[in-house]
């Protein structure tokens, strides 16, 4: 019965996809490319089709490439119903109906769910709406952050100095604008690095002419008469003036319009199993909605099947081809998600990438170069092996080290390869910041335990 019904899914089932995302857009490849001939919808808020978001914060804001040319590029036709401009509201997974926000009801035999991030707005409403205040995450995001700072601004202050706030001062700081940067933590990147790594990523900023404010909070936004910000006022009584604000606080997963559905999904993300098939509330699997790319919570046998939530490019495209795959075939060929989070950063002439997850890490061990060279391999150490890697400018190790995190390698680290530099001696404490903290890096979270372990609890989403 079981292969009856995939046949049938195959040849006439229906598809909807919510999310006109990276992972959406190679799930909806993929499906077609393993003989999905069926009903294909993707549903998207935003008026434009798929098209990549790095280059935001980087490529366009330098003027190196026009946000209205940062298309994905297409890897087939996908045969689909695009939906765009119009976001989904609601889910009734009884019914196998997605309501959305122009009153129409999409119905479906499997669903994907690739709803992705949003930029976490400044928390004052009144302030948030001042003239000269931006965040960055969508295109119309660029543009419009694009146009202001080409205008002439005298000075842009970024709250916020994980990866997206520190790419966004390199750029401005490339463009000749003056620029402060107000961390709460004691350095930049701390929340994806650590303290020491942090360090480094801080001297590389004040050295490029960063005014950087660290252990500090940004307690007002002050506006003038006309309602364009003109001042930012610091939890140490100190008072910046600046004409454009860039709020860089982390983001927010895009899960709200599941509440009520049944779904085990919240503001950590929706959680799925290995093969990305969502959870209920209850902790029980559901079989015709999955989940792929920033929005998702899995387990990752590497690292204790705590899940992982992944904010990475190469994650979503893995996860949503992984996610298109299982959704048509027998449970007997579905394959799991275990793909090597990564990431990489390109700022202030430094090129930063690590593999596995370095906010798990307990230690770190300088195992190639020099923090004072800023040109060095750290390996994260945690109960005694290796979870992750990162590199400033020596790329070439990341290979090496992906496989030592994959056939859990002991830490610390006892490679003759390993310098003998006075840092490269010892491990020192990785210096993440307290968990309870919020911080405005992590790139990958910690979030839970599989469902087999009994610590794991679901409740429903809130109304």
């Amino acid at each position: 019965m079981a292969g009856d019904y995939m046949d049938w899914l195959r040849r006439e089932g229906r598809i909807v996809i919510v999310g006109a995302s990276l992972a959406g857009l190679r799930a909806a490849e993929t499906l077609r490319a393993e003989g999905f001939a069926g009903s294909l919808t993707l549903v998207g808020d935003e008026p434009y089709e798929p098209y990549d978001r790095p280059p935001l914060s980087k490529a366009v804001l330098l003027g190196k490439a026009s946000p209205n040319h940062t298309d994905l590029p297409r890897l087939r036709d996908v045969d689909a119903k695009w939906r765009l401009g119009v976001a989904a509201t609601g889910l009734d997974i009884t019914a196998k109906r997605v309501r959305l926000a122009d009153g129409d009801e999409v119905e479906y035999d499997r669903l994907l769910i690739a709803t992705g991030v949003r930029a976490r707005p400044w928390p004052n409403e009144a302030e948030a709406g001042l003239d000269g205040v931006f965040v960055l995450r969508t295109r119309d995001d660029g543009v419009a952050l694009k146009r202001r700072l080409s205008a002439g601004a005298r000075r842009v202050f970024v709250i916020g100095a994980g990866f997206a706030g520190s790419e966004v001062a390199s750029a401005c700081r490339e463009m000749g604008l003056a620029v402060t940067v107000a961390e709460r933590a004691g350095a930049p990147l701390v929340g994806a690095l650590g303290g020491v790594v942090g360090a480094v990523a801080a001297d590389l900023q004040t050295e490029n002419g960063v005014d950087l404010r660290t252990g500090v909070t940004v307690t007002m936004l002050e506006g003038d008469p006309a309602g364009r910000v003109r001042a930012v006022h610091l939890s140490d009584a100190s008072v910046v003036e600046t004409d454009v604000v860039v709020v860089s606080l982390g983001s927010l997963r895009n899960t709200e319009w599941l509440t009520g559905s049944g779904l085990g999904a919240g503001p950590r993300g929706i959680a799925s199993d290995a093969g990305c098939r969502a959870f209920d509330f209850r902790g029980i699997v559901t079989d015709d909605v999955f989940v792929a790319g920033d929005v998702a919570r899995s387990p990752h046998p590497l690292f204790g099947y705590q899940f992982l939530s992944l904010e990475h490019w190469g994650n979503a495209v893995a996860q949503g081809r992984t996610a298109a795959h299982n959704m048509i075939c027998p449970p007997a060929d579905r394959r799991p998600h275990i793909w090597m989070p990564a990431f990489w950063s390109s700022q202030f002439g430094v090129n930063i990438k690590s593999v596995g997850v370095p906010p798990m890490g307990e230690q770190l061990m300088i195992t190639q170069g020099s923090l004072a060279e800023r040109r060095f391999v750290g390996v994260y150490g945690y109960q005694g092996r290796i979870v992750a890697a990162v590199t400033f400018d020596n790329a070439k190790w990341l290979e090496f080290y992906q496989r030592e995190i994959e056939r859990g390698a002991p830490f610390p680290v006892e490679h003759t390869t390993v310098d003998r530099r006075p840092e490269g001696r010892q491990p020192v404490p990785a210096d993440f910041p307290d968990p309870a903290l919020p911080t405005h890096g992590p790139t990958v979270t910690l979030s839970g335990y599989s469902p087999a372990e009994r610590r794991l609890v679901f409740t429903p989403a809130r109304h």
